[in-house]
């Protein structure tokens, strides 16, 4: 009796264990999907998706375990997010992803640390994709959290590397979204300008509530009435577009160097207004010249070929690969060993390898600069959302020129 029983445990067992094998990874992915942003969150639920989805079918992770993507909307509030990430906790998602909002990420980073210190059987990892605040991987560095797009100083690098060589650049206006990351944009541009091109003159700043100013008329008038020759901006979203838009119906004469401009929505609403004007600092962009890449967003497109559907975070295809291999490698996928695996780890990306810098948690990889011009024009292959109106690609920073020095001092978990 004892071994017909035996048996028949061994064989529940068994029959177990592909069901266990196979248990989905869950990405809780932590953005506005109601509200003044939610195109932003919703798009990049669907660019996520589709990365998510490639992965799958190439067999995923750990013999055939399936990355599953979990939706929470926090209205931009980081109040919201908090609650969103405690549901995650609860339905024992270990991984979260969010990008859009420093204020949300900062939010999330205390609440991943504490939960991670008062609760060790239930860690998360925090994967930012978009969050650039410097202080994420300086003074508030922390072993549970990894960024994945260049932080705004980093950028900021860029963007001040390139004035130094552009003479038209005489006078200059910051306008930026009153929150961490806007007021980190005021400071950098103030402080690399001086260093790099100290007979620049800085002829005004301005900070808005961020998602609330529907009219940037006013905003603009000061732009117009300081004679600035180039605005510096690190808005996102509708606050760009909407900024961007009201130059173009002022009739506004400036140069645009921008974080986001190759953004969703940004092409349509400004058209021939920021042809040869406007520029944007990305990890990729369509018309970037690389063959892997453009198979990607081929693919992409295929899939969704509607202009609404438009692919633009490549960055998260970059974190998603870095965090299957780090499973691969750690054989597991518990949180702790997975964060250990991804400090310094490079990986040949499509656009060049990367590192994540165990110093910090800060991605290192290419950066490139271009220029809003027309689809059809050398070099634009690819419009954005068939508006007619793609980037150049003009610049490519390496990796080396984008790593700057940080000041973190990693706390990690004991063995």
């Amino acid at each position: 009796m004892n071994t017909i029983r035996k048996i028949i445990l061994s064989a529940a067992m068994l029959a177990c264990a592909p069901a266990v094998l196979a248990q989905n990874v869950k990405i809780a992915y932590i953005e506005p999907l109601s509200g003044g942003m939610a195109n932003v969150g919703e798009l990049g639920a669907k660019n996520l998706g589709f990365i998510i989805d490639e992965i799958n079918a190439k067999g995923g992770v750990l013999g055939g375990r399936k990355f599953e993507l979990v939706t929470f909307d926090n209205k931009l509030s980081p109040q919201e997010s908090l609650v969103a990430l405690k549901s995650a906790i609860d339905q024992n998602i270990q991984y979260i992803t969010q990008g859009n909002g420093s204020s949300v990420a900062a939010a999330l980073i205390d609440g991943v640390n504490k939960n991670n210190d008062r609760n060790p059987d239930k860690r998360v990892v925090f994967l930012n994709h978009s969050a650039v605040d410097p202080d994420f991987t300086n003074s508030k560095c922390s072993f549970w959290h990894f960024r994945f797009d260049a932080n705004s100083d980093m950028k900021m690098a860029a963007i001040t590397d390139a004035i130094k060589k552009d003479t038209k650049v005489k006078k200059v206006f910051l306008v930026n979204q009153d929150y961490s990351h806007g007021h980190q944009v005021t400071k950098a541009a103030k402080a690399m300008l001086k260093q790099k091109r100290p007979d620049v003159q800085i002829v005004g700043e301005d900070l808005h509530p961020l998602a609330k100013v529907k009219d940037f008329a006013p905003y603009v008038a000061k732009i117009k009435s300081a004679g600035a020759d180039t605005v510096i901006t690190g808005n996102w979203g509708a606050d760009l577009t909407l900024l961007i838009k009201a130059a173009k119906d002022s009739g506004l004469d400036a140069q645009w160097y921008t974080y986001y401009a190759g953004g969703f929505g940004f092409a349509p609403a400004v058209g021939d207004a920021g042809v040869g004007k406007v520029k944007a600092v990305v990890e990729w962009h369509a018309n970037v010249p690389n063959p892997k890449a453009e198979a990607f967003y081929a693919s992409y497109k295929k899939k969704y070929p509607d202009a609404k559907d438009e692919f633009f975070y490549y960055r998260m295809k970059n974190m998603m690969e870095l965090l299957a291999k780090a499973m691969e490698q750690a054989k597991s996928t518990d949180p702790l060993k997975v964060a250990q695996a991804l400090e310094g780890m490079k990986y040949q990306a499509d656009m060049g390898e990367v590192e994540m810098r165990k110093d910090d948690h800060q991605l290192i990889q290419p950066l490139f600069i271009g220029t809003m011009a027309k689809a059809g024009t050398p070099g634009v292959k690819h419009d954005l959302e068939g508006s007619g109106y793609g980037f150049s690609n003009d610049i490519q920073v390496p990796p080396k020129d984008t790593a700057l020095p940080t000041t973190c001092k990693m706390k990690r978990p004991s063995k």
